[in-house]
């Protein structure tokens, strides 16, 4: 089905914080047309709950393994999540 719906929670693990990797993640994000919400966490990590079209999402996914410039990406852990209250991305505060 080409217009299927995707849903997932990220854990991104690396130098991702202080890099603009949020920015980089609402960028991404809102070019591709996704709904969802990213933010730091107190250990270092970035969550993201990413909701769309599987295809945008899918690249959206690829794009976060990359990062912006001047990140390094140790891992990015998938999980299957509800879909987000709101419509749009957004940054939320850290957790």
């Amino acid at each position: 089905m080409p217009d299927e719906l995707t849903h997932l929670r990220l854990r991104v693990e690396g130098f991702v914080q202080t890099v603009g990797y949020r920015h980089f993640a609402i960028e991404e994000a809102t070019r591709l047309g996704l709904d969802g919400w990213v933010r730091n966490r107190t250990d270092g990590t970035v969550e993201i709950l990413v909701s769309g079209k599987t295809k945008a999402v899918e690249a959206f996914v690829a794009a976060t393994m990359r990062g912006p410039t001047g990140s390094r990406i140790k891992n990015v852990e998938l999980h299957n999540a509800e879909a987000p209250a709101e419509k749009g991305f957004r940054r939320r505060p850290s957790l």
